[in-house]
């Protein structure tokens, strides 16, 4: 169910009514208490995370259907009406990052603690300074650490980071080789002033750089041609390493070559599980120091993040979520801002990262717009290489138009429509369109959780040939509540191959893209206008086909079962106006071909 909730006003004081959100009302003690009243079961229900984003109007009709509840609606309101809500803090300035002035003193020298420069450094891949520095107060906070890299007149800055025991890193992506040097500055005497000087060889076969966007679609930096196949295994970092270690090799034979994943765990359905490492140090028992890294917990993200790139995949990182019961979603700005600095600083320079400042963005309370702002620009800020930059929605799109935003990355907007608005949203944006999260194959309860494969590889159709990339996921029940969509592990789903297949059809275009170019009789089709058309036909099942091809032209056609994964080639060759048998079932898809184009 759709609806719209009241958007959130910084240090605004009202009243509670019937379209307050159930977020809002239990930040009131008296709120909670008169909710708690009404709604005994509320605050054990395993879907709170996500309940908290209704309306209160919705939360009571449903749970009075779900529960008989005899509740009377008009008192419930009255007794929220007689409450006013706490005042939201206006978003104060950003807190400074340079650290303590007096974080070592005059006794000690500059430069005097011991760099380890990079050896065997190739292009495009990370090049690592290592210093043996300082540890005394908090590193993390008291001090900031950069380095400027220059090469034949270009100039490189980039953040240091803190990887505890005394143990100091700057990365570092080098885009060109050749002999790069450094400099470093910082707060802390000993890392100021370190110089040095490495080679850079040129890249290894294979490596091809960060995906950037080229057009309405992507590209790696060398120019080879990038398009986005993705699925989504959101908490797969967190569980144990025998999880991890199936979900990479279910991975080394599945056609993906993008996995949405997050940094924070997740409390979900299905995803009950507490993790073995967390981002901060602490535990959910005794609390969480917030001022700190875990360093260990950061490690395991980046060793993620390379067995991906090894695999050719590019990781899809998730820097926030409201699926939370650790308080992770609502650090306040000061912590935000430190952990988003500390993570980009840590992940930039692998080239296979992507960032998405959230999983639904709209859901996520305790952030307004203008904190969404102010993070997209601390990313932008420490991160040299330019990596692709999203913003996921739940049912509010983000202003796609915004410059820090590289690509459109869409939820569906409806139980059956989201691909089919691929070619709408391109205009719109004027950007590459992923719909990440169309629904996903599987048999679960909710309604984004059960659809057929047919329904996954046809939506997957629909947004290729409307000039767009359509996401993957599964969440077929098991008894262990494995489900791929929440920790990895393994795949079963029919779709998989048939995405597989989908990529090479579009790889096989000119240019291994598809632009959208009309619906013809009702039936989409994309290309390249009077070189290459591919006609979908998604659940219709025609007994034959009528083509408006070039008269001029000569054309191959081929008839495509998209679900058997078959070609056939049509004999001899066709143009102009043209009717072509077809099997008369579903999902099939018709290809035409200039025969000279090659």
């Amino acid at each position: 169910m759709l609806f719209v909730a009241r958007p959130r006003q910084e240090g605004f004081l009202m009243s509670f009514d019937r379209n307050s959100r159930v977020h809002d009302i239990l930040r009131s003690p008296e709120g909670r208490r008169v909710v708690e009243t009404a709604f005994p079961s509320l605050l054990g229900h395993p879907a709170l995370e996500h309940l908290r984003t209704w309306p209160m109007w919705l939360l009571a009709e449903q749970f009075s259907t779900a529960t008989a509840a005899t509740t009377d609606p008009a008192l419930l309101w009255e007794a929220l009406a007689g409450l006013e809500t706490p005042p939201i803090p206006v978003t104060s300035a950003v807190p400074s990052t340079a650290g303590r002035p007096d974080y070592e003193g005059p006794g000690v020298a500059e430069a005097s603690a011991k760099p380890e420069v990079p050896r065997g450094a190739t292009r495009w891949s990370p090049a690592e300074i290592v210093i043996a520095g300082p540890s005394h107060g908090n590193p993390f906070i008291d001090v900031e650490l950069t380095a400027r890299f220059s090469r034949d007149g270009t100039t490189v800055t980039v953040g240091g980071f803190y990887d505890g025991d005394g143990r100091w890193i700057i990365r570092f992506l080098p885009e060109s080789s050749g002999c790069w040097e450094f400099v470093t500055s910082s707060n802390a005497r000993s890392l100021h002033g370190l110089t040095g000087r490495f080679d850079v060889a040129e890249a290894p076969l294979g490596e091809h750089g960060p995906v950037r966007v080229d057009g309405f679609h992507f590209a790696h930096a060398d120019g080879t041609r990038y398009s986005p196949w993705g699925t989504t295994a959101y908490a797969w970092i967190h569980q144990p390493e025998a999880d991890r270690e199936a979900t990479l090799r279910t991975l080394e034979s599945a056609p993906f070559n993008k996995l949405r994943m997050l940094v924070f765990p997740k409390a979900y359905d299905y995803n009950a599980d507490e993790p073995e490492l967390y981002p901060f140090p602490g535990d959910p028992e005794q609390g969480f120091d917030h001022s700190r890294f875990d360093p260990e917990f950061f490690r395991r993200l980046e060793s993620a993040v390379v067995e991906l790139g090894r695999r050719g995949i590019q990781a899809d990182i998730i820097l926030f979520h409201p699926y939370d019961r650790w308080g992770f979603a609502e650090l306040g700005q000061a912590t935000d801002d430190s952990y988003t600095r500390y993570l980009v600083r840590r992940l930039w320079a692998y080239p296979n990262v992507w960032w998405s400042m959230a999983n639904e963005y709209d859901f996520v309370l305790g952030k307004t717009e203008s904190d969404w702002e102010r993070l997209a620009d601390i990313v932008v800020a420490n991160d040299p290489a330019r990596h692709l930059l999203s913003i996921h929605n739940g049912l509010a799109f983000y202003d796609h138009s915004r410059p820090w935003i590289t690509h459109a990355s869409v939820q569906r907007i409806d139980q059956y429509r989201t691909a089919e608005e691929v070619d709408i949203w391109r205009r719109m944006w004027g950007k590459p369109v992923v719909v990440d999260e169309c629904g996903y194959e599987g048999d679960l309860e909710h309604g984004w959780g059960n659809l057929t494969g047919e329904e996954m590889v046809r939506r997957c159709w629909e947004g290729a040939i409307r000039g767009g990339y359509v996401g993957h996921g599964e969440t077929y029940y098991r008894s262990d509540e494995q489900l791929w969509w929440a920790k990895g592990g393994d795949l079963t789903g029919d779709s998989p191959d048939r995405i597989a297949f989908l990529g090479r059809i579009v790889a096989e275009s000119p240019g291994g893209v598809l632009e959208p170019l009309s619906t013809y009789v009702g039936v989409p089709y994309g290309g390249i206008v009077g070189v290459h058309h591919l006609y979908y036909y998604g659940r219709q099942q025609p007994a034959f086909a009528s083509l408006r091809l070039p008269p001029d032209r000569d054309f191959h056609i081929d008839v495509i079962d998209t679900w058997e994964m078959t070609v056939t080639r049509l004999s001899g060759v066709y143009r102009g106006i043209c009717r072509i048998s077809m099997p008369g079932k579903e999902f099939m898809a018709v290809r035409a071909t200039a025969v000279d184009s090659r």
